[in-house]
């Protein structure tokens, strides 16, 4: 592969078992199969949202992709390194390319440090820095995400979740990364503040070319930040493609049924574009298609047959037998008819 078809990151057929904890003697630990052979590209200064239900892996996707989790098996690969491959000390150098958002504003931040000592706490751990100039990189990443030098001082909680999700943006741009995994960056924000926050996230990436993994519950906040989008159930991806393909033409009754559930997932979006059933068990060892108890179009073949994830357009994916058949079922809430 040349350097100028490499991706910016290459995950591979990824797995991540888990073994749960021994509940007899006389028999083996059960394991729940929580990434079941994931593979995704994300090219340089595009955005891959990952949506799904609670329990469905996104999470454990972007640890694994963070490298704060060695896989059971497959292959994670930023600037052509395979990150699991690498050497301790060579791989806390490659973070400088990958930084993480975290979920919550509150917990996220150490509420006894300085916001200086918080935003610059990836960069010291990678090199030594002056005082007066690792200030002046702190203040140029608050100016970047709305921020004041005077807010360097400060603590925590003398900010809004708001303000505290864009010091957590800051601490990530600090290194210069190519790549920000953000996990539900704004789900504990106020709807107003969400916006704010998301639109200075696409202002960062137009600026500097990031590059986002989003994980979302929320198919809003992908449909208006990303140029791909995977739908995961039970740790497989069930779909994916452009936003537009995958919300006006789902081809899976999983992404229908999150359609359905979220009615707001496409009504009055303003998008700039660059050029509910439990969720079943992941240690069930069934052979035929993962969402069988939940699909109202399952037949006999979906028993016995496990689809694959297969191409139906030029950029549309599904892992379903039947997708011609759900793309072409009427409209249902939430999607631009």
């Amino acid at each position: 592969m040349t350097a100028a078809s490499q991706p910016l990151l290459d995950v591979n057929d990824l797995v991540q078992r888990y073994t749960l904890p021994r509940e007899s003697l006389f028999r083996p630990p059960g394991q729940v199969l929580a990434l079941n052979g994931v593979s995704v590209r994300i090219e340089a200064g595009k955005s891959l949202g990952v949506v799904g239900e609670s329990g469905s892996g996104k999470s454990t996707f972007a640890r694994v992709v963070m490298a704060l989790e060695r896989p059971t098996s497959g292959r994670v690969e930023l600037l052509g390194r395979d990150l699991n491959q690498l050497p301790a000390d060579e791989l806390r150098r490659a973070r400088r390319d990958f930084q993480m958002v975290f979920q919550d504003p509150y917990g996220s931040l150490d509420p006894r440090q300085t916001i200086v000592r918080i935003v610059a706490e990836p960069l010291t751990a990678l090199e030594r820095t002056d005082r007066a100039t690792l200030r002046a990189r702190v203040s140029a990443v608050l100016r970047q995400v709305g921020l004041r030098d005077a807010d360097m001082d400060k603590y925590p909680h003398e900010f809004s979740g708001g303000q505290r999700q864009r010091i957590a943006i800051a601490r990530a741009l600090i290194t210069q990364p190519k790549l920000i995994v953000a996990d539900e960056p704004v789900s504990a924000l106020d709807v107003s503040v969400q916006a704010q926050v998301l639109n200075l996230m696409q202002d960062l990436q137009e600026q500097f070319g990031l590059s986002y993994i989003l994980i979302s519950h929320d198919l809003a906040v992908v449909d208006y930040l990303c140029d791909e989008v995977a739908v995961m159930y039970l740790g497989r991806i069930v779909e994916q493609g452009r936003p537009e393909d995958l919300f006006d033409h789902p081809a899976h009754p999983y992404t229908r049924a999150l359609l359905a559930a979220v009615p707001r997932a496409r009504a009055g979006r303003v998008r700039r574009r660059r050029g509910a059933q439990a969720i079943a068990s992941q240690s069930s060892a069934a052979t035929g298609c993962p969402y069988i108890s939940r699909c109202p179009l399952a037949d006999q073949h979906c028993r016995e047959a496990a689809p694959a994830l297969r191409r139906i357009g030029e950029t549309h994916l599904a892992a379903c037998h039947k997708a011609e058949e759900v793309m072409a079922l009427p409209a249902v809430a939430g999607e631009a008819g």
